[in-house]
């Protein structure tokens, strides 16, 4: 099918223009019409994504589905996936109308909160489609607006102060990397990011300020590029806007926040530092390792202290990311597998614990920890599902949690045996903050007065869970369904990367296989 592509991305903002120009009013009617449309497109999305996937060939390690045109003021519109966006696709368009059914219950400007959620899916599918370095930014950045105002508008009571930090932390990021670009365009001649995948720049030593900068132009390039990415992972010690932007967003914008936009920043590492600066990524690779560890560590004793439970998921979010650094950076086939199979798996995970919190928050309308207890006599089909997404976070074999920590680890083993050691440790504090939380909301006697009359969960909110555990599983059990997919396109990245370097004893380079 013709634009393929193009049809896919903008399903969505189609919906919220007819949503803006054609539903007036705001009341039961309306409110309800804004939600039904907002449901059918972004199932259409999944349905018409279908599509790709049916048609992608993943032994063609090059772009398919590729779109270009001339577009405005000398600029190109050019879209196209390899085996490593499709699955960021195909994760977006599968979650986005379980997001939409998870606001069923909004019922405060229904329509404008139904047409951020329709953007938003839009500029995030831009930002894994788009094969022009303009494009990519014009997606990436404006992400942050929909996203802003779902925070800003639906948010809690210190909703003000935690868009502001969301907003200012990635948009400063962000800014370095469109400098970053720039240079890349006077250097390469092109935007094309297909065309800047071949283009070798420049790895001699330059002095910059002073400063001797050993890997030159890609060495800078890594760097602003580092500093957009790494705060969207988000990495540590740049990822203090993430539990606050979590606490204080509605569920939906939570589920979408940790699913989706976190993987954001490891496509770019996928997508630009890896395969177009790989002198850079391999020198700077260690410093990358050991602040993943740091954070993989430091978060989880964070997540141990928490009383929210949003902010305890959002401090394990932080934590889980580290292996997808760790994984990206090993630079090995087993590694970047895993990192991708670990976004992939945290997108079904963490969307699931949020919308668990979600589940009784709606119902008690707090979400400290020490309000809860013995939930299990109430709501048994609750407790069980916050089972299982909790032990899937943990890792338990059987789930996609495991996979992807365990393809991770196997691949830094290879680069480097003492970070592997200490990233193991992250699998342990995991299951310690974890039950613990799982433990003083769910187990025990119900002994609150309040909880007495709190109900299970309705029809449409395990409708919803059903088929986040339905892929937790499938991938557990069968993760070649993924490794297969994106097999020949790591192969290839892996590959090209090591020719690029040079060879030197002291070289971080391990074999792709």
């Amino acid at each position: 099918m013709e634009n393929l592509l193009s049809i896919v991305t903008f399903i969505p903002l189609l919906a919220a223009v007819i949503l803006a120009l054609f539903l007036r009013g705001d009341d039961a009617p309306a409110q309800r019409n804004a939600k039904w449309v907002a449901l059918l497109a972004t199932s259409a999305t999944f349905i018409v994504s279908l599509f790709l996937l049916s048609g992608f060939n993943p032994d063609d390690t090059g772009f398919q589905f590729v779109e270009e045109k001339s577009w405005i003021i000398g600029l190109t519109y050019k879209m196209g996936i390899d085996g490593i966006s499709l699955l960021f696709v195909m994760l977006t368009t599968f979650l986005m109308p379980l997001v939409i059914a998870a606001c069923w219950d909004v019922n405060t400007r229904v329509k404008e909160y139904m047409i951020a959620f329709l953007v938003l899916e839009t500029l995030m599918l831009g930002v894994f489609c788009a094969l022009d370095l303009v494009l990519f930014y014009l997606f990436f950045e404006g992400g942050l607006i929909p996203m802003f105002l779902i925070i800003g508008i639906w948010g809690g009571a210190n909703r003000i102060y935690a868009s502001f930090k969301f907003f200012l932390y990635t948009f400063l990021g962000s800014v370095l990397m469109l400098v970053a670009m720039i240079a890349m365009y006077v250097d390469a001649g092109t935007t094309d990011i297909q065309a800047l995948l071949t283009h070798t720049f420049g790895s001699e030593t330059i002095s910059v300020m002073g400063f001797q900068v050993i890997g030159g132009l890609q060495t800078v390039l890594w760097v602003a590029f580092f500093a957009s990415f790494a705060v969207k992972m988000p990495m540590w010690p740049v990822h203090t806007w993430l539990p606050d932007a979590h606490v204080q967003a509605p569920t939906a914008g939570s589920v979408v926040l940790a699913a989706i936009l976190l993987k954001m920043g490891g496509y770019g590492f996928l997508r630009f530092s890896l395969p177009m600066f790989p002198v850079a990524s391999d020198i700077l690779g260690p410093f990358v390792l050991w602040i993943s560890v740091i954070a993989i560590i430091y978060t989880s004793f964070v997540a141990l202290v928490q009383e929210d439970m949003k902010k305890l998921i959002a401090y394990s979010s932080v934590a889980h990311m580290g292996y997808v650094t760790m994984g990206i950076f090993a630079a090995n086939q087993q590694g970047i597998d895993g990192a991708i199979f670990q976004m992939l798996s945290h997108g079904f995970i963490s969307g699931a614990l949020f919308l668990c919190v979600g589940v009784i928050y709606d119902r008690m309308h707090t979400r400290d920890i020490d309000a809860y207890g013995g939930l299990v006599n109430r709501m048994p089909a609750y407790a069980l599902i916050f089972m299982f997404f909790t032990m899937a976070n943990v890792g338990l074999p059987g789930t996609s949690g495991f996979i992807g920590e365990f393809l991770v680890l196997i691949g830094i083993f290879q680069v480097n045996t003492w970070v592997a050691m200490f990233a193991t440790t992250g699998v342990i504090l995991s299951a310690a903050y974890a039950l613990w939380l799982y433990r003083r909301v769910v187990m025990g006697d119900l002994i609150k007065e309040s909880l007495r009359s709190i109900t299970d969960m309705t029809g449409r909110e395990r409708a919803i869970f059903a088929p986040l555990v339905v892929m937790t599983l499938l991938l557990g059990v069968y993760p070649s369904l993924v490794t297969d997919l994106i097999g020949p396109s790591v192969e290839a990245l892996v590959h090209n990367y090591h020719a690029a370097l040079p060879v030197t004893d002291g070289s971080m380079q391990v074999a792709s296989h």
